[in-house]
């Protein structure tokens, strides 16, 4: 289902970070006919939104019951990005209503009304990695998936409940991997590296980055798939637009880079030498670590997909020189 000025889009958590930058790019694309929910806290997020152009604007808390009294009409496609995406999220009924319920009856609903659904899953529903990340959805291979944290076991959850209904023969997850880019910024201490490593450089000079706990990677080894959140956008939309693309896709650039490699490309962007410190990691954060973290993206290549993804240091120098740079001196968005 090809995308056109026509097609009626509701984007969940679409002020967020992934959100706006799908809602940036379907403008691009001359469509506009787009309904956004989200939840718009204290937190400087409206400013997202500024610069976009949509139909209208519902908060998340009404938008079930709003779709389930027909006050919103019908969409061609749902995008479902809104989540509580906060890997150290102790509140697990919060959570499960969040994350897993709301999921559940957004997917029926867009079932029961033709509508695509595309809905954000995550690479923290891999666990330690130990069960490899491939991005199959039978049963069995989801059973051997052991997520680190309650944020990860929520996705995972309604990924099983879709497995276990067959709803994967009508709608998509989307696995995102590490994903940076513009619109970050109200992300707090869930913002990209690369964003905080910016702010830390031109505070300080100096990067600092979590010493290893496993003797098999050494400090600043550890790996993870970056992508840039442009890749990450034309991904999903590909996705959105080849209905025979049903199931779970990894969303990453199929390269696992060290903490060190993303360090130096911030450093390189900035034009300064490198200057990095190794510090302890919180006690709380070591048993659900992740030291490797890679997309296989074969899934996603044979839907069709056939774009080069843009580089590490190609997309740390995008993001810097022109957004973050930008913003430092009031003249980006």
């Amino acid at each position: 289902m090809p995308l056109s000025q026509r097609s009626r889009v509701l984007i969940t958590g679409g002020a967020g970070f992934i959100g706006s930058n799908l809602v940036s790019e379907l403008n691009a694309r001359g469509i506009e006919n787009i309904v956004i929910a989200d939840f718009l806290g204290t937190d400087e997020k409206w400013r997202n939104l500024e610069p976009l152009a949509f139909a209208d604007y519902v908060d998340a808390g009404v938008l079930l019951d709003s779709l389930d009294a027909r006050r919103l009409g019908d969409f061609d496609l749902v995008l479902h990005m809104g989540a509580c995406s906060s890997t150290t999220e102790r509140d697990a009924a919060y959570l499960m209503r969040n994350n897993y319920e709301y999921t559940k009856r957004l997917a029926h609903w867009s079932i029961d009304h033709d509508a695509r659904f595309v809905y954000a899953s995550s690479a923290a529903t891999y666990g330690n990695g130990d069960a490899g990340m491939d991005d199959a959805f039978d049963l069995a291979t989801l059973r051997s998936y052991h997520p680190l944290n309650m944020y990860g076991y929520s996705k995972h959850l309604f990924d099983l409940y879709a497995a276990q209904n067959g709803l994967f023969d009508r709608i998509t997850g989307v696995k995102y991997f590490n994903v940076f880019g513009p619109g970050e910024g109200h992300k707090g201490d869930m913002r990209s590296m690369v964003l905080k490593a910016w702010e830390q450089i031109a505070d300080t000079g100096i990067v600092r980055l979590f010493r290893s706990y496993r003797e098999d990677f050494a400090d600043g080894e550890q790996r993870r798939d970056f992508i840039y959140v442009k890749d990450a956008v034309d991904m999903t939309l590909h996705l959105a637009e080849t209905p025979t693309a049903a199931g779970l896709f990894n969303i990453g650039s199929g390269r696992a880079e060290t903490w060190l490699d993303l360090a130096r490309a911030v450093f390189a962007a900035m034009k300064r030498e490198p200057q990095i410190e190794f510090i302890d990691m919180p006690e709380e954060m070591r048993a659900a670590y992740q030291y490797h973290t890679v997309a296989d993206i074969r899934r996603l290549r044979d839907t069709g997909y056939d774009r080069e993804i843009t580089t590490l240091g190609d997309a740390v120098e995008d993001y810097v020189t022109r957004y973050l740079a930008r913003d430092s001196k009031g003249e980006g968005k």
